[in-house]
């Protein structure tokens, strides 16, 4: 298969299209002026989605994780736009270069204010009986490399192999014959096999049939989603059903804090305080949450889980009488390449906080237990970051030196220290990549 990185050669209408076109090995058709097209939604920011070229509608309200019918087009007139349905705004254009006598599907994918489209043409040669083709396109940059593994329903992913491995964003697997029938399919981080991104318990691919599974991001942006395509045929959405959920203990005085979701605990032991445990992966939906606070059984509210959608739960607040914040993380990307994005979270029982990067504020008078809205800088090699509280004179956490990467994304929690008499701190953390 060959890429075609449109971006890098079309002036695009809108600023906030970025566009990379993809075109899948086959064989055109043969001198014909007209060409068949049609539009997959892979974005689940516009509730539905029109294709039009050269101003023509060729297929008109098209829902999430479904495809339009195809339509002719002109190969010698190929202005493209993908457009929101209720007002008619564009958010992708391109113009094409366009085989004819083929059929290709539009897939749009990403979110409001990073819309990408990728053009899969459809022309593989169909496999000889009780085999299938399958093309894996990872259309969800957020989260990363990738590993797949296509196996049977009660294969130990440790022992498996991958059908493919560390599969960038943006970037597809080629299209690899497998026999036919119906699999599992995992998807892990690249190289990390206890890193579950989407488990689909069962897809079927049909004797002498050419699929592709498209990877689209999730609003915590780690996780992922499936949309499978039959070439020239349907989709089927296989929706994310997971969430990934980690702890901040953050009691005063070193209070120790235990916290156990759905069976799975976020500290290997009790956590002293201030410390973030990883992410896990659970069910989403109603959870059972358990804690102990220095010890001592406590009833929190279980929150009831988003799928796809990473959550922190900051407990906070003096250990006699703690506090629990579900706090909702978005772990997307920056949608400018080369920017940063950071936010505050405040654990402090009593006072706000406030975060500045080289003197300017990014984050202001965030309340207690509270996190603050999304702030974006350009990347540095270093920085002056201060994180301060109106009752101090000094910042309670200051660092000259400060690198934030591109493309990267920050959390700053604002703590008690470990014990009363150190007071107040704040821990950085570099939540990806």
């Amino acid at each position: 298969m060959r890429f075609t990185p449109w971006a890098t050669r079309l002036v695009l209408t809108l600023s906030l299209s970025a566009t990379a076109f993809l075109t899948a090995c086959g064989g055109g058709g043969g001198g014909s002026s007209n060409t068949q097209v049609r539009l997959l939604n892979a974005t689940r920011s516009y509730a539905q989605l029109d294709l039009s070229v050269n101003d023509k509608t060729i297929n008109s309200k098209i829902a999430y994780a479904t495809v339009g019918e195809y339509g002719s087009v002109d190969t010698n007139a190929t202005a493209t736009k993908v457009l929101e349905s209720a007002v008619g705004t564009s958010i992708s254009a391109t113009t094409p270069t366009l085989t004819g006598g083929s059929n290709y599907t539009y897939i749009s994918y990403g979110f409001a204010g990073a819309i990408r489209t990728t053009l899969l043409q459809e022309a593989e040669t169909a496999p000889d009986a009780n085999k299938a083709k399958l093309l894996v396109l990872n259309l969800a940059p957020d989260a990363g490399a990738m590993d797949v593994y296509v196996t049977t329903a009660t294969d130990d992913i440790n022992t498996a192999t991958a059908l493919t491995t560390n599969l960038q964003g943006g970037a597809g697997s080629g299209y690899i014959q497998i026999n036919s029938g119906t699999f599992r399919v995992r998807v892990t981080g690249y190289n990390k096999r206890t890193d579950l991104r989407l488990d689909i318990p069962a897809v079927t691919l049909d004797s002498a049939s050419v699929n592709t599974l498209i990877l689209t991001a999730t609003d915590g942006g780690v996780l992922v989603n499936g949309i499978s395509l039959v070439q020239k045929g349907a989709v089927k959405n296989f929706a994310n059903t997971q969430s990934r959920v980690r702890t901040v203990a953050a009691l005063t005085s070193g209070g120790t804090v235990v916290s156990t979701i759905n069976g799975q605990a976020m500290f290997g032991s009790p956590a002293i305080s201030p410390l973030i445990s990883e992410y896990v992966t659970v069910a989403s939906g109603a959870s059972t949450l358990s804690s102990q606070i220095n010890g001592a059984n406590i009833s929190f509210t279980a929150p009831t889980l988003t799928a796809g959608s990473d959550y922190t739960l900051l407990v906070w607040g003096d250990a006699a009488s703690p506090k629990l914040s579900v706090l909702n993380d978005d772990n997307r990307l920056p949608t400018v390449s080369g920017n940063v994005k950071i936010r505050l979270v405040n654990a402090l029982p009593t006072v706000s906080s406030s975060l500045n990067v080289d003197f300017s504020a990014l984050a202001s008078n965030v309340a207690p237990g509270a996190v603050s809205p999304v702030g974006s800088i350009s990347s540095t090699t270093t920085s002056q970051v201060d994180v301060t509280v109106p009752t101090s004179a000094t910042s309670i956490y200051t660092n000259a030196t400060l690198a934030f990467p591109a493309n990267s994304v920050w959390t700053f929690f604002a703590v008690p220290s470990a014990t009363a008499a150190q007071g107040m701190t704040a821990l950085p953390k570099r939540e990806r990549p």
